[in-house]
């Protein structure tokens, strides 16, 4: 999600997650599980941020030959619930998370998740690192920097 500083409160599963994992937060608040998915919980689509980064560049180079506008969404293809992010951290990490559910916020949908075929055919790009690897990279990240990102000086 782009619009997130590295210097403010996230705002989305991941930062809270490996904050909660690393006792930064109490819990993790869980907003609905009464969705009609698998297991009750929000289905979104994860993309690593590498994936992204490359995306990005093989974007910047496609649109440096090429008059117009074009968008191409970047991501897996496929959704995962909140609850299948949070058992294969668990996992990964072997810390359990504790858990608060809270009632649906309003606006949020059941499911989203990307089509990633265009940027397939005309980026030749596809997302490389699956579900684990982002989070085993997410939580190495997180246990190397447990107050998360070392507020730095602005330089003009």
């Amino acid at each position: 999600y782009l619009d997130d500083s590295p210097c403010n409160t996230p705002n989305n599963l991941l930062p809270f997650l490996l904050q909660v994992a690393n006792r930064l937060r109490p819990a993790l608040h869980i907003f609905g599980s009464d969705y009609p998915t698998p297991d009750g919980t929000g289905v979104r689509d994860y993309l690593h941020v590498m994936d992204l980064a490359e995306g990005h560049l093989k974007a910047l180079d496609r649109i440096h030959d090429q008059r117009g506008v074009s968008v191409w969404n970047l991501g897996t293809g496929q959704g995962y619930s909140v609850l299948e992010v949070v058992q294969a951290f668990e996992r990964i990490s072997g810390k359990a998370v504790p858990l608060i559910f809270e009632p649906r916020r309003p606006g949020d949908i059941a499911a989203c998740w990307s089509d990633p075929g265009k940027a397939a055919r005309e980026l030749d790009w596809r997302a490389r690192f699956n579900l684990d690897s982002m989070l085993t990279d997410a939580w190495r990240w997180q246990c190397m920097n447990p107050q998360g990102y070392r507020p730095t000086a602005l330089v003009i």
